[in-house]
């Protein structure tokens, strides 16, 4: 048997990265209506294994460990530091967002009555964007314009 130099090595990884594709994701997002897209989406793979790890563990949902608030308040700032135009201004709750989960057996996404009208459109755009194979839309009202975490909201 003959073995590869280190050279001949890094050249085949180099050729079979170009194979590579996005693993599905969860992740959040927001939706833009003027531009009919994403912005501040924030993504991590899952693979199989983690699937099957956490079944094992008795955990049923494997979400992306940040919230809207967090990263909202992030690019605000960033923004306003570097004296740059955002889209982060103003009240998180009240721009269309949404999150993608893996539960128990399905990716769902987590959204509000403002992608009613809109279904087919953001079919496409989380198939792409989070590279989901299928997934169900998930009413909450917390995804509603004007909701968000209890602690946030105007007594």
């Amino acid at each position: 048997m003959t073995h590869l130099t280190d050279e001949q090595h890094a050249a085949q990884m180099a050729d079979m990265k170009a194979f590579d594709e996005q693993m599905p994701c969860v992740g959040i997002f927001w939706y833009d209506p003027e531009e009919k897209s994403f912005f501040g989406v924030h993504k991590q793979e899952i693979t199989p294994k983690m699937v099957e790890e956490a079944a094992n563990n008795g955990v049923p949902f494997i979400n992306y460990p940040k919230l809207h608030r967090q990263i909202w308040a992030k690019e605000y700032f960033r923004a306003q530091a570097k004296h740059e135009p955002t889209k982060f201004s103003g009240d998180y709750t009240q721009v269309p967002r949404g999150r993608v989960a893996w539960n128990i057996d399905k990716f769902i996404v987590l959204v509000g009555h403002w992608a009613e009208p809109i279904l087919d459109e953001l079919t496409e755009l989380i198939e792409e964007e989070f590279s989901l194979p299928y997934f169900e839309f998930v009413y909450d009202e917390h995804w509603d314009l004007g909701h968000g975490w209890s602690g946030d909201m105007p007594k």
